[in-house]
């Protein structure tokens, strides 16, 4: 599949593609117009990445990472990078539910009349 197509299927630009291609994270043929020709599973490839970019990881580890997951078998190291990149995203989990916490509190006391609380525009 051309670029275009891939891009569709994939939900992703055709900007983006390019760039996952710069980062080693994706490869394509070239066709004898030289355009670039995806394979079929390119689309399920690229959905991973953008999983795995929406959950905080550089190109750098998805790049790491990738052979282990599209597989399924970890090594010892990967198992490890794979748990570290956990537990960063667990404690974003723990400050952002704690920051929301103190919105929650915020909110409530906007709502309260006693607190007289008025928005004024800057």
């Amino acid at each position: 599949m051309r670029i275009g197509e891939l891009a569709s299927r994939s939900g992703v630009s055709v900007r983006a593609l390019r760039y996952y291609e710069e980062q080693g994270l994706l490869t394509s043929l070239r066709s004898p117009a030289g355009q670039r020709v995806y394979p079929e599973p390119a689309a399920d490839r690229v959905r991973l990445i953008q999983l795995l970019y929406s959950a905080g990881l550089s190109s750098r580890t998805i790049l790491e990472l990738l052979p282990c997951v599209e597989s399924q078998v970890a090594t010892p190291e990967s198992a490890a990078r794979l748990g570290a990149e956990r537990e960063r995203i667990d404690a974003q989990i723990a400050e952002l539910t704690a920051v929301r916490e103190r919105l929650d509190e915020v909110i409530a006391m906007s709502l309260d009349p006693a607190h007289n609380c008025e928005y004024r525009p800057v």
